[in-house]
This record gives structure tokens, C-alpha cells and sequence, in this order.
């Protein structure tokens, strides 16, 4: 451990001792516990991830006109639609930027995190096998189906009641097999999109991968207990689903067909970031978004769970997280076998400052998708 991680050790030893002096400051339900996953020391930027400047020359699609365009969808005819913080989808057709459906209530504070659970926040928006109906995950609302010619939204998974005595509070990501089953995840039993920051920094492993049958309307949970669960993937064979386990710093594989029905195994961990949705690359492989790169910082606040408690009694977390993050874009594709093959840096923030939430490859054009940044960007490929 160098001096700067010495100091970093000594200064949460501090936090957790104060966190004794203040016991009975009021907490919340917030419970914090060591991840161990942080104690791995994280990849080196070389090889596959060696340092580069191509997320820098990214084109800013749209730039003003959106807030969080989190997901990318494209229909039949290879129109783009994205979902935004203010709880509305729309359609980019070429210069304009088309209001299609709001998920929820439209509110003067839109857009806003305290707003969210009425205005609606959609995630993960896949349109079906015809690219005529949008399937949509709304972290408050559920699983939604969208017709953007008829501009209706309608329900096919409410939040409540959810599956074995456990509400919804967390739809995120989604992903439907040929069958139609639609495969999505809810990152959090506990703690909703607006309180992400508490879900992470908890330690919170309730998040879940369901299976829901719209011909039967019957719904399954496949996985259990994992670490905010995130980004949804089926493989091109249809033998498995892919799926981010940010909170984990990895993504697991479930199998849904073949002689491993049932089962799941990890496909890649100890990745340098915080893993978002995985979509296919046109090469084949997976494209990672990373929400976040790591820091020493954070990797050791995840190992101290009485110096997170008193940071949450004293501080905003969000603030926390701000102040000690770094504005570094990175997005990572990996082969089927979870390997990293490449890597999409921008390391001064300059135009990908983190959140790269998704990636929409056009074959020779990539599409970016953020949680918070207001654009998409927009990234031709040169081999």
C-alpha cells in the first residue's frame, strides 16, 4: 500500500471511530457492510484497457434538448428512441427531437430525483421482435409496453405486489428472448433509483433477475441476491442471459437453455469500473457501459462499514460520491467468453465524463446512452 492509500486507511479509521462516538445519531434504515469484492486489487490501464482518447471525439447528439437519455432503442425502420430523467420517451428523427409518451404524471419538477416516482424514470427500453411495440423498464413504474404510432403506455408488470412478498422498487434493465420472454432485473428490494447511492454503498445485495411469460402473464425470479442488479443481455444463441452486478463490480451468466438450465457462473469480474447495461457489439462480443471508474478512495470506503455509517449520518452521499469520483469516460467491449478485447477511454471527462449508462452499435456508428448527461453521443467507428 503506497502513502496515498495510507493516508486514505487512516482517515476512515477516523470515520469509524467518530461513527462509535456517534451512535445514536439517527441512520435511517441505511446499513452498511464490507464488500469484499474492493479488497481485489483493480486491473492496470494496459493491454486491452491500455489509456487512449477515442471517447473524446465523441459528437454530442442533440446536446441541450435531452437530460439522461439512460437507454436506446431502435425500431423497424432504425429510428432511434430514448428514455429521459423527466420520465418522457421520444423519437430522434434526425435534427428534432420527437415527444412520444411520458411513462408517469407530468409535473413542473420533472426531472428532478424527488419527482422521479411520479414523473416516471425509464431505464432499459428494448423494442419487440416486429421493432413495432417498446418494452420498457421504469424503475418506479414497472415493466411497461409503449406504441409510439398510437402514443399509449400500458402496464405489464406493476411494482407491487412484485414476487414473493417483495415490491418492485428498482426496475431497471431488460432484455426478450424469441419467445418473448421478457428478462429484466430490479437492482433493489430496498431502496429506489433516487437513493442509488445508499443501494452501493450499503453493500445492499437484493436485487433480483425475473423472468416474465406475457402469454401466460406468469413471472418467475431466476436469480436472487445480487449486488444492484443492472444491465440485461441474452446471448446471440439464446442459451443464456448476461447480467450486470454493479454493486459487485462484475457480470454474471444464467442459463436459460441447454445442459446448464438453471444454473449461473460468473463471466467477468474485478472490471475497473462499475458495470451498466451490456448490449452486442456488431463484431460480436459485448459492449459495457461504465457508469463509474474506480478509485482508491472508494475501493476503500467499501471495506469500512462504520466509516460509511457516520458519512451517511453527517453528509450528502451524493455530494460524497461527487467529491470523490473521477470524470473518466470508459466503455468496454468484451469477447464471449468475458474477456476484455478493447476499450474506449476519455480520461479527462472532457466529453464522456462517466455515466456512459449503454451503447447502441449501428455496425458503423456507436450510439451512447447516460443517466445524466444531456445528449446522446455519437461515435463513428474507423477500423
Amino acid at each position: 500500500m503506497g502513502v496515498t492509500g495510507m493516508l486514505i486507511t487512516l482517515f476512515l479509521l477516523i470515520l469509524s471511530a467518530l461513527d462509535v462516538l456517534f451512535f445514536f445519531l439517527p441512520n435511517s434504515n441505511f446499513d452498511p457492510k464490507a464488500v469484499s469484492v474492493f479488497e481485489k486489487t483493480r486491473p492496470k490501464f494496459e493491454g486491452a484497457l491500455k489509456v487512449n482518447s477515442i471517447l473524446a471525439k465523441t459528437q454530442k447528439w442533440h446536446e441541450g434538448d435531452l437530460v439522461g437519455p439512460e437507454s436506446i432503442a431502435a425500431d423497424s425502420t432504425g429510428t432511434l428512441y430514448a428514455g429521459l430523467a423527466d420520465g418522457r420517451i421520444v423519437k430522434l428523427e434526425g435534427d428534432k427531437v420527437v415527444d412520444v409518451v411520458r411513462t408517469g404524471k407530468q409535473m413542473t419538477n420533472c426531472g428532478t430525483p424527488e419527482a422521479e416516482p411520479t414523473c416516471g424514470r425509464p431505464l432499459g427500453m428494448r423494442f419487440d421482435k416486429y421493432g413495432i411495440n417498446l418494452i420498457v423498464a421504469d424503475a418506479y413504474l414497472g415493466l411497461l409496453e409503449v406504441n409510439p404510432k398510437a402514443r399509449t403506455v400500458s402496464t405489464l408488470v406493476p411494482p407491487s405486489p412484485g414476487m414473493n412478498n417483495r415490491p418492485f422498487r428498482f426496475v431497471n434493465d431488460l432484455d426478450i428472448a424469441r419467445d418473448r420472454t421478457i428478462y429484466f432485473t430490479d437492482s433493489s428490494s430496498k431502496w429506489q433509483r433516487r437513493q442509488l447511492h445508499y443501494s452501493i454503498l450499503e453493500g445492499d445485495n437484493t436485487g433480483r433477475l425475473m423472468a416474465y411469460h406475457p402469454k401466460t402473464g406468469e413471472m418467475e425470479v431466476l436469480m436472487d441476491g445480487l449486488h444492484f442488479a443492472n444491465g440485461v443481455q441474452i446471448s446471440p444463441d439464446g442459451d443464456h442471459v448476461l447480467v450486470a452486478e454493479t454493486g459487485a463490480l462484475r457480470i454474471m451468466k444464467y442459463y436459460i437453455k441447454g445442459e446448464h438450465e438453471g444454473k449461473s457462473e460468473v463471466f467477468a469480474q474485478n472490471l475497473p469500473g462499475f458495470p451498466d447495461n451490456i448490449r452486442l457489439s456488431s463484431k460480436g462480443g459485448y459492449w459495457v457501459g461504465i457508469a463509474t471508474v474506480r478509485t482508491d478512495f472508494f475501493d476503500l470506503f467499501q471495506l469500512y462499514p462504520r466509516a460509511k455509517s457516520f458519512t451517511a449520518k453527517v453528509f450528502s452521499l451524493p455530494w460524497l460520491i461527487g467529491k470523490t469520483s473521477r470524470n473518466y469516460g470508459l466503455l468496454l467491449e468484451l469477447d464471449e467468453n468475458g474477456h476484455i478485447t478493447r476499450s474506449f477511454h476519455d480520461p479527462t471527462g472532457s466529453v464522456i465524463p462517466g455515466s456512459l449508462s449503454e451503447v447502441h452499435d449501428d455496425g458503423d456508428v456507436l450510439f451512447f446512452g447516460s443517466f445524466r448527461s444531456p445528449f446522446v453521443g455519437r461515435l463513428e467507428l474507423k477500423d
